[in-house]
């Protein structure tokens, strides 16, 4: 049930759990248990999303049609898995948040709270 016709940047800003789990995605296709390890991973262990969060921002993404829901499938590990992926739109509201955000660093760095090349 996305909204595919709007402007991404009206539902910005997005939270933090919904812009990391979508950053993850924007390689391509994974699924919920390897996204949560890539957040951890990506943001360095500043974030954990666990389970619950995980799942709960999964649903909301995919009513959104911001995630398309791919087929079980096995992983590395012989486990049947739920995959998920960016939709076209999702990507779309994905990278006005990324450019949001890259604003906001770049008023921190004029401000002189950020260093150079951070």
């Amino acid at each position: 049930m996305g909204q595919t016709a709007q402007d991404p940047e009206e539902f910005l800003p997005l939270t933090s759990a919904e812009f990391h789990l979508m950053l993850v995605l924007a390689d391509g296709e994974m699924h919920g248990y390897g996204m949560m390890q890539a957040v951890k991973e990506t943001t360095h262990g500043t974030l954990k999303i666990g389970p619950g969060t995980l799942y709960t921002t999964i649903k909301r993404l995919l009513e959104r049609g911001w995630l398309v829901e791919l087929d079980l499938r096995e992983d590395d590990a012989g486990e049947r898995r739920r995959y998920y992926k960016l939709s076209g739109f999702g990507g779309r509201v994905l990278r006005a948040e990324a450019t949001r955000l890259a604003h906001s660093i770049s008023t921190a760095r004029q401000r002189g709270l950020l260093p150079e090349g951070l």
